[in-house]
């Protein structure tokens, strides 16, 4: 009697042993699907080969989660690519109302106005020209966006290519009654496109421009990549959140409704395009915006 009593009890120790081995098969399978989903990108649902209850409502509910991620992921494709076609309309909407204001307020510059209209009409123009730039941001990111072209990728200098940009941004500095500190470097050179780079740094001008209250740095170092930077001192370094400067519109002082535009925000498509990145640091009341790029001086040798 003792005798069966144990064979029973190892045949059931047996048993149990296979059921968890089969259990951790079965969890195995689980990963091993959910590992292929995330490096293959596949959208394949979590399927079990074990009927066990515990096990089906965790794929079950797997199931879901993974299903409620993928519609979240459809329903964010369409809405940037509505917001894309909001842009590029809105781009070419306004062109045509500003091309008008600008020729009549031409027109009325050739009249004969008193001093005080004369005065009112500079500020008018004034807020024209401002419209003006913020609607060409608008078309080039509108562009940048539906564009997405392969970048011409090759040696460049950059410190020339800075020094260039800088040089024929002298009228904006003067106009703004800034000055400008190139800090002086050997040639830097870096795997980039060309025309996008110096996209990038006449944005990176502009914004400095607008911003900077104060000497502007310029700096061009090589480190592991060719970095390209802009410091300059702000008026209320409180208000700024670095780590929001490169999102579209990003409003500094909400009380004033201050936005940075679409300008840092081409510079990021931009590098991130030529596979580089961007960053930007707030110490005391001193801003500076980086840009790195690929390194050339692998083709340079």
């Amino acid at each position: 009697m003792l005798t069966i009593k144990v064979i029973i009890l190892v045949i059931l120790i047996i048993m149990l042993v296979v059921y968890i081995v089969f259990l951790q098969l079965q969890l195995r399978n689980i990963n091993r699907q959910l590992t292929k989903r995330l490096t293959e990108h596949t959208r394949q649902p979590i399927s079990l080969e074990l009927i066990n209850k515990e096990l089906n409502t965790l794929a079950i509910n797997i199931n879901k989660c993974l299903k409620a991620e993928e519609t979240l992921r459809l329903k964010g494709i369409r809405e940037e690519k509505r917001f894309k076609e909001l842009i590029a309309n809105i781009s070419h909407d306004l062109r045509t109302p500003l091309t008008a204001i600008k020729g009549y307020q031409q027109l009325m510059e050739k009249g004969e106005l008193s001093d005080d209209q004369r005065k009112k009409l500079d500020v008018a123009q004034k807020h024209a020209l401002e419209l003006e730039k913020l609607i060409g941001q608008f078309f080039e990111y509108s562009y940048l966006l539906n564009a997405r072209s392969e970048p011409n990728l090759e040696q460049i200098n950059v410190t020339n290519l800075v020094t260039e940009c800088l040089a024929n941004a002298i009228a904006v500095f003067e106009e703004k009654e800034l000055t400008v500190q190139l800090e002086e470097t050997q040639p830097v050179f870096a795997l980039a496109d060309k025309e996008m780079t110096v996209r990038i740094v006449q944005n990176l001008i502009r914004n400095c421009a607008v911003h900077s209250v104060g000497t502007i740095e310029v700096g061009i170092k090589n480190k592991e990549n060719p970095v390209i930077s802009f410091r300059n001192p702000v008026k209320n370094p409180a208000e700024v959140d670095v780590n929001r400067l490169f999102e579209r519109f990003y409003t500094s002082d909400k009380s004033r409704n201050q936005t940075t535009g679409l300008g840092l925000s081409i510079v990021k498509m931009l590098a991130e395009q030529m596979d580089g990145r961007v960053g930007a640091t707030l110490k005391d009341n001193m801003i500076e915006i980086w840009v790195e790029l690929q390194s050339g001086n692998k083709l340079k040798k």
